[in-house]
């Protein structure tokens, strides 16, 4: 299926303008993968909420069973405009748990509508919650915690982790590699704003678990499923390079994500630490969790 704008006159005809959010993006503003998508996320809330679940880490794991299987697919948020991109059909390692996020989140707060989906999704990738253009998504995963726990979205929990350590790093990977980012290679403005950002986030230093350190049992203990998880990188200029979420089996930890490598959201066969020391880049991890209400 292609993705396309879905109109305003085209939800209105199938009856899903159930809008019972006043602020976030209107329905100009927004970009579907399909009709679909409005469909079933309604039915995924409908079972978030049947299912009687109110623990934030134990929905997020609900959640990504649901979407086990569903395809990886790099770059959907991209366009010649910045929307807010709703596409549960086609996920990419950030979308994933932005999609997680938002479903725990409208169901911790009783809610069953797409339109709060919707708005809980813009609250997560915006900085303070509001999408205006390119520039006012959170692409530094450094960024996205620091707003979110400000905002009492998430929780860092990575300083709470025994023997975490601190990592000091000038974040400009975008910056220096604009040819990357389809709304940075030719656009100066763009590429202003975003340095302008990067400024704040030089010597930025954040805290994470040594690689080593994941295969010790305290840490196995510390972890819980549910759990999200980005993967520490020496790649210079860029803090994160992964995200997924924490999948423990019989005391092993593991990952669930949307896994380019795979295809598809798989829970990854290696164990978190194996995965991680088969990959040189992988440094670390950071944790953080879904702030309960």
């Amino acid at each position: 299926m292609k993705r396309l704008a879905i109109h305003l006159s085209l939800i209105v005809s199938i009856g899903l303008l159930t809008c019972s959010t006043a602020l976030g993006a209107t329905m100009q503003q927004m970009r579907f993968h399909c009709a679909d998508d409005t469909t079933q996320i309604n039915a995924l809330l409908a079972d978030g909420l049947s299912s009687k679940l109110t623990s934030p880490n134990e929905l997020v794991s609900f959640y990504a069973h649901r979407l086990l299987g569903t395809p990886y697919v790099a770059h959907t948020l991209e366009g010649e405009t910045e929307l807010l991109t709703i596409n549960i059909h086609e996920l990419d390692c950030t979308t994933f748990v932005e999609v997680l996020y938002a479903l725990t989140r409208t169901t911790l707060n009783g809610r069953s509508s797409w339109r709060d989906f919707a708005y809980n999704l813009e609250n997560l990738r915006y900085r303070n919650g509001r999408m205006t253009d390119y520039s006012s998504r959170l692409h530094y995963i450094s960024e996205w915690i620091i707003d979110n726990v400000a905002r009492r979205n998430l929780v860092d929990a990575t300083p709470d982790m025994p023997g975490k350590l601190y990592m000091v790093k000038d974040l400009d990977f975008m910056t220096k590699h604009r040819e990357s980012y389809q709304s940075l290679a030719t656009d100066d403005a763009m590429l202003e704003k975003i340095r302008n950002y990067e400024m704040g986030f030089r010597n930025h230093r954040f805290p994470y678990v040594k690689r080593e350190w994941v295969s010790q049992k305290k840490y196995a203990e510390a972890l819980r499923s549910g759990d999200f998880i980005g993967l520490v990188t020496n790649v210079k200029g860029l803090d994160i390079s992964h995200l997924g979420i924490i999948e423990k089996k019989d005391g092993k930890v593991y990952l669930l994500d949307a896994s380019m490598k795979g295809g598809k959201v798989q829970i990854e066969s290696e164990e978190l630490y194996d995965m991680l020391r088969h990959n040189k880049n992988n440094i670390g991890i950071r944790v953080f969790r879904i702030k309960p209400e």
